[in-house]
């Protein structure tokens, strides 16, 4: 079992950059290989948008490529979301999440990009 803690979520403009964290209860490097970044906007089906294996390989959906980064630190049992180049369409609930016995999620962190 593990815990899963979002912060970093607030209301920035359109162009602007926000940085989330992940913090895991437990090891995270070495019960899983990949952590994952999803996101649900109002009215929406939730949607995977970012993965990253402990060995540090990342994949991004294709909405997000090329302005968003996952990073995470295994010390410190932390994953990231740098997004830059903000829009209005990624406004939504953002949620980490790991895949053990079954898929675990933290209580998510609100993102609002004003147009």
């Amino acid at each position: 079992q593990v815990q899963l803690v979002e912060s970093g979520g607030g209301l920035v403009q359109a162009g602007g950059s926000l940085r989330l964290s992940c913090a895991a209860s437990r090891n995270i490097g070495s019960i899983n290989p990949t952590m994952d970044w999803y996101r649900q906007a109002p009215g929406k089906q939730r949607e995977w948008i970012a993965a990253i294996t402990t060995a540090g390989s990342t994949s991004y959906a294709d909405s997000v490529k090329g302005r968003f980064t996952i990073s995470r630190d295994n010390a410190k049992n932390m994953v990231y979301l740098q997004m830059n180049s903000l829009k209005p369409e990624d406004t939504a609930a953002y949620y980490c999440s790991i895949l053990l016995l079954r898929r675990y999620w933290g209580q998510g962190t609100q993102v609002t990009v004003s147009s």
